[in-house]
């Protein structure tokens, strides 16, 4: 029932709501915001991290394994330090928590200095731009 009244008041709203999306989508651009309750937001970010580390871990692996892999791992270490650094979370420091009066930043459960620090600045810069108000205004109903 949430989520059908959901779809149905995101649906009515001023808002370039593009409806439901499949898995397979979270990543391909084809939105900027997903809303999901906080289980399935958890699950997702979860399994995300766990891929994007696992695909990294196993892609290392792999050009390891071979004399032409190892070449090959030369001319990609410039790529592959850039996607780490894309793919790390403490790069970010957390997630902005949508919902509540004021700024809050989620950080992860095994953050470390660097990823604490990044939350810190991050919530700065939401404050000093006052996305708050800006979200705010921006979902509002126009008043008639």
């Amino acid at each position: 029932e949430f989520v059908r009244k959901t779809h149905r008041l995101l649906s009515g709203s001023h808002l370039n709501f593009i409806g439901n999306i499949e898995g397979r989508d979270l990543f391909s651009g084809k939105c900027d915001i997903i809303i999901s309750d906080g289980f399935v937001g958890n699950v997702a970010l979860k399994v995300s991290e766990s891929l994007a580390e696992t695909v990294y871990t196993f892609f290392k692996r792999h050009l390891k394994n071979s004399f032409l892999g190892m070449i090959g791992a030369a001319f990609l270490s410039a790529s592959m330090a850039k996607l780490k650094k894309q793919l790390d979370y403490s790069e970010y420091g957390g997630a902005l928590l949508l919902g509540v009066n004021g700024v809050v930043i989620i950080g992860h459960g095994r953050s470390s200095a660097q990823a604490v620090k990044n939350a810190i600045r991050r919530a700065k810069e939401e404050v000093e731009q006052c996305v708050n108000d800006r979200i705010i205004e921006a979902i509002s109903v126009p008043q008639l």
